[in-house]
């Protein structure tokens, strides 16, 4: 990138990195609110019905799970990954962020996020769920978790010009 003069700012050319940050900051990125409503609602209809399968299907009861708790873990949280990537692939939201008018944008471009894109999300927030990661999202002023910085995606409300 060239060196910015200041009498190219003075005249009102803008460089593309400031538009890249102007059309950042237009976005109406989610509140942290709605984004743990979205989350719990998610962990309800997406997440409980899994749990009932491996727990008494998979493993006969709560003993069985307990038994093989990783194993019960892996059971849980592989097919839950599989359902946000199937609902993110399809309309870039899962349940709860539809409830809440939220959807998932890669920022590149503003659009919804090409499939390796959500894959690796997904597998990410599984990680920085377990690591801690979510703290992330309390520090940030757009509220974004850690495997959405990592990835480049970001949860934005319906509206929002996109």
């Amino acid at each position: 990138m060239a060196k910015q003069r200041f009498r190219d700012t003075k005249k009102g050319k803008i460089t593309a990195v400031k538009e890249e940050k102007r059309s950042q900051n237009s976005l109406n990125f989610a509140k942290r609110r709605d984004i743990l409503k979205a989350f719990l609602t998610d962990s309800f209809m997406l997440l409980m019905p899994i749990m009932y399968i491996v727990f008494y299907l998979v493993f006969s009861g709560r003993e069985g799970f307990a038994a093989h708790k990783l194993l019960g873990w892996l059971y849980i949280l592989v097919p839950l990954a599989i359902v946000e990537i199937i609902f993110l692939a399809k309309s870039g939201q899962t349940p709860g962020m539809k409830a809440y008018r939220m959807k998932l944008i890669f920022l590149p471009t503003s659009q919804k996020p090409p499939l390796s894109t959500i894959i690796l999300r997904q597998i990410l927030s599984k990680f920085t769920f377990l690591l801690f990661g979510w703290i992330v999202l309390f520090f940030r002023k757009d509220g974004r978790n850690l495997h959405d910085l990592i990835v480049g995606t970001a949860l934005v409300y319906e509206n929002s010009n996109s």
